[in-house]
C-alpha cells in the first residue's frame, strides 16, 4: 500500500468514524405524536450587549425578582453578565472569580441570590444579590494536578466533590439539589448552608428507575417537587423533596432544559433541543420546545431547529416565568431570544 493510499483509507475510516459518532449523538425523535403546534414569535435585538462585546455559547439564562436577566456564557472567557427588564446590560459579576472556568447554568433562588454552576470547576458558586460569593460547594482541582484518571469511567461519587455538575435548584424549604452531571451521575440533595442530606443514583451512568445517563438539567415547582432532565435516557423525572420518585416522563425527546413558570397554574417547558454537533439528521426531530401540565400532559409545541430568527439551536438556557415570554439561550448559535408564545395551541 502507497503513502498516499494509506492516508486515503485513514481519512475514510476518520469519516465514518465521524459520521457515527454524529449520528450516534444525534437525538431520537419524541414520542408523544400529533402535538399541536403553539404560535411563537421571536423579538429581535432584545438583549443589547455594549459596543464591543459579544457572546460566546450561551449556557445559562435566568431571571430575578425585578425582572433582570443573567446570562452564563463562555467566550474567550467564562463571563456571567446582568441585564435589567429591557434587555439593557447592566453589569459583569464575577470577573475574576477562581470558580468561574466553564460555564454551564445560571440560576436565581427566591431571595435574589444568583447561583453560577460551572462544570470546568466543579463548583455551584452562589453570589449574594449584590455579587459577592456567600458560598461554594464543590472543588476546583489545581491545574498543576493535571487531570484526573477515572480508569472506571465512573466519576468520584463523593459527598462533596463533584464531576462536571450541570444545574442547581431548591425546594420550599431551601434545600439545594444539584445535578452532577456528566462525569458523576446523581441528584444530590444538600441543607439550605450545604451540609450533604442525600443523593439519588451514583457516580456511574446507569438507564434504571433510580439511575441517570448525564442528568443535564433541573427546576422546583412551588409544592417542592423537583424535576430532573435525565437527557441521555430521554425522560424527565419528578421527585418528592425527599427523593422519592413520584413521576417519569418519557416521550418528550431528550431534556436538555427544561424550566417551570411562575404563577398560581404553573407551566412545565421541556427543550428537546438540536445537539452541539448539528448532525444533518437531527434537524427534522429536534429543535422543539413542549409546554406541559406538571403532571405530564402534553399542550403544544413549538420551534424547529434552524439559526434564524425564531428557530432554535442547541438550548441550553431556558427563563420561562412569564409563560407567555421565554427567554433563550443558545450554544451554537451563540444568542439569546426572547420569545413571544401564545397562551394556546393553534388547535386543540
Amino acid at each position: 500500500m502507497t503513502h498516499h493510499s494509506r492516508w486515503s483509507v485513514a481519512a475514510l475510516a476518520a469519516a465514518l468514524l465521524f459520521a457515527w459518532a454524529g449520528a450516534a449523538n444525534a437525538q431520537s425523535a419524541a414520542l408523544a405524536q400529533n402535538v399541536p403546534e403553539i404560535p411563537m414569535q421571536a423579538e429581535e435585538g432584545f438583549i443589547k450587549l455594549p459596543e464591543g462585546m459579544y457572546f460566546g455559547e450561551v449556557l445559562g439564562v435566568a431571571k430575578n425578582s425585578k425582572g433582570h436577566i443573567f446570562i452564563y456564557t463562555r467566550s474567550q472567557d467564562t463571563e456571567l453578565f446582568e441585564f435589567d427588564e429591557n434587555g439593557n446590560y447592566v453589569r459583569e459579576i464575577g470577573d475574576g472569580v477562581y470558580g468561574l472556568e466553564f460555564a454551564h447554568k445560571v440560576r436565581v433562588d427566591k431571595d435574589d441570590n444568583i447561583w453560577a454552576v460551572d462544570e470546568g470547576s466543579n463548583q455551584v458558586i452562589k453570589f449574594n444579590p449584590e455579587g459577592r460569593v456567600t458560598m461554594v460547594l464543590g472543588y476546583r482541582p489545581p491545574a498543576v494536578q493535571g487531570a484526573i484518571e477515572l480508569d472506571s469511567g465512573a466519576g468520584p461519587d463523593e459527598h462533596y466533590l463533584f464531576g462536571r455538575p450541570t444545574d442547581v435548584t431548591w425546594d420550599t424549604d431551601g434545600n439545594i439539589y444539584v445535578t452532577d452531571g456528566y462525569t458523576n451521575h446523581r441528584l444530590v440533595k444538600y441543607t439550605p448552608d450545604g451540609h450533604y442530606v442525600g443523593q439519588v443514583g451514583t457516580g456511574a451512568r446507569g438507564s434504571g428507575v433510580d439511575e441517570f445517563n448525564t442528568p443535564h438539567t433541573i427546576a422546583s415547582d412551588a409544592a417542592g417537587n423537583i424535576y430532573v432532565g435525565d437527557r441521555g435516557n430521554a425522560r424527565v423525572k419528578v421527585y418528592r423533596p425527599d427523593l422519592s420518585l413520584q413521576a417519569m416522563y418519557e416521550n418528550v425527546g431528550n431534556p436538555w432544559e427544561i424550566c417551570i413558570s411562575k404563577g398560581s397554574h404553573q407551566y412545565l417547558f421541556v427543550s428537546n433541543s438540536n445537539p452541539d454537533s448539528n448532525p444533518a439528521a437531527s434537524w427534522d426531530i429536534t429543535g422543539e420546545i413542549y409546554k406541559m401540565e406538571l403532571d405530564g400532559t402534553i399542550i403544544g409545541k413549538f420551534g424547529h431547529a434552524g439559526k434564524g430568527p425564531g428557530e432554535l439551536q442547541t438550548v441550553h438556557g431556558m427563563e420561562c416565568s412569564d409563560p407567555t415570554e421565554l427567554i433563550v439561550g443558545e450554544i451554537s448559535a451563540w444568542r439569546v431570544q426572547k420569545l413571544h408564545v401564545a397562551a394556546e395551541p393553534q388547535s386543540r
